[in-house]
């Protein structure tokens, strides 16, 4: 049997650190707490960043890679109702994975500048995405609203899936598991859209509400490949929400 290749001290950092702030909230942690659960020096962290604020940034921006490419919208073809869910879901396993940053966001912004430039964009991206798709629901068929409805509901989305995080932890902190978290999340931006959704959509999203409500939300689908496209079960395109983890 092969060995696995060692990590390097720098990853080993970064995922522990992402650990660390998730569980105790970035600013309850110090460079030593990270050397010390480590098990290397003070020196030895330093070596690879110079201050917390820079594995701070570094995790910012594997976030920032990730979120970018989950808010890239379907190509080549108009978004429906399944991908509105496939989009929640991932924005809320994405925002569970690093939850740190929304749970401590206003006095993360506060002391970083890059962090307060950055995200600002990531929620104009979240805006335009949610805007497109409401766009592609209402050419579809899908959904009746006026463009100024849209736009407002749009905004909505952002802000709820934005602050949804420290919404879950005040009501419940010492209860707080991912796929509970994650489903009533994509629950609740869903129910907003639902009094827009017309005829089969709003079919759909009655059953699906059903499954996540009811606590085990639906494991997605993988959608039926175009021609030439790739078969179920196959690996996703590194961009956008086309297709559903199988």
């Amino acid at each position: 049997m092969e060995r696995k290749p060692k990590r390097r001290t720098r990853e080993r950092i970064i995922e522990t650190s992402l650990r660390l702030f998730n569980d105790f909230g970035e600013p309850n942690v110090t460079t030593t707490t990270i050397a010390d659960e480590l098990n290397i020096s003070p020196g030895n962290l330093y070596y690879h960043f110079r201050n917390k604020d820079e594995i701070t940034n570094t995790i910012f921006a594997d976030f920032q890679r990730e979120i970018e490419r989950t808010l890239a919208a379907p190509e080549g073809r108009q978004a429906d109702i399944e991908d509105a869910w496939l989009y929640l879901h991932l924005v809320f396993e994405l925002v569970w994975r690093y939850r740190f940053l929304y749970r401590d966001l206003n006095d993360l912004l506060s002391r970083n500048r890059t962090l307060e430039i950055h995200f600002k964009e990531i929620l104009e991206h979240k805006v335009r995405t949610a805007e497109r798709l409401c766009d592609s629901l209402v050419a579809s068929g899908e959904m009746a609203a006026s463009p100024e409805e849209r736009k407002a509901l749009a905004t909505n989305m952002v802000v709820v899936a934005t602050y949804w995080l420290s919404y879950e932890y005040v009501r419940n902190p010492r209860h707080f598991a991912a796929g509970e978290v994650v489903a009533r999340g994509a629950y609740q931006v869903m129910s907003m859209v639902a009094p827009f959704l017309r005829g089969s959509a709003r079919e759909l999203f009655e059953r699906l509400a059903g499954e996540y409500v009811g606590g085990t939300p639906p494991a997605p689908r993988a959608k039926a490949p175009d021609q030439g496209g790739e078969r179920a079960g196959d690996k996703a395109p590194e961009r956008g929400w086309q297709r559903l983890p199988g």
